[in-house]
């Protein structure tokens, strides 16, 4: 992977008082990836779990030299016991438009395989919808292949 690791950005680990941003960040990012329209109040539920007691994901933001909040990142972990340990299924990704392009994917993904070694996960891995090109190019760019497992579904009714 060739790292572009921009100099204009920091990330952090995200606090609840960035929910409103988080909030707006997931909404866009479901319309522009998959073309959908996600309940507000039910987003807002979802991630504001991650600043709760036995948080189910953990959110990471980048800021630019202003403070203001640029991009974000998730993670979910999944337990194998296959290997005894924890994947990291990047959950979140999502950059504002006019800083795409910038090497904040390539900052923001060195900083979760950073935080991924010290915690002592396996790999990191996701999951892109079909019919997201631009984004499959740019994660086989960052070093993520295809795995040989298909995501299947079913309802729970």
């Amino acid at each position: 992977m060739t790292e572009r690791i921009p100099v204009a950005f920091a990330v952090r680990d995200a606090v609840a008082t960035d929910l409103d941003t988080l909030v707006s960040f997931t909404i866009q990012e479901a319309r522009e990836a998959e073309g959908r329209r996600l309940d507000e109040p039910t987003v807002r539920r979802g991630v504001l779990a991650a600043f709760g007691d036995a948080p189910p994901s953990r959110y990471w933001v980048a800021e630019d030299r202003r403070g203001a909040i640029v991009a974000m990142i998730s993670t979910t972990p999944e337990w194998s016991d296959f290997r005894a340990g924890e994947y990291w299924w990047v959950q979140s990704l999502f950059v504002v438009p006019e800083h795409r392009r910038s090497g904040l994917l390539e900052l923001l993904l060195a900083h979760l395989a950073a935080e991924a070694r010290r915690g002592g996960a396996l790999e990191l891995r996701l999951y892109v919808h079909a019919g997201n090109e631009r984004a499959s190019r740019a994660y086989r760019r960052c070093g993520f292949r295809s795995a040989p497992y298909a995501i299947m579904t079913r309802p729970v009714e």
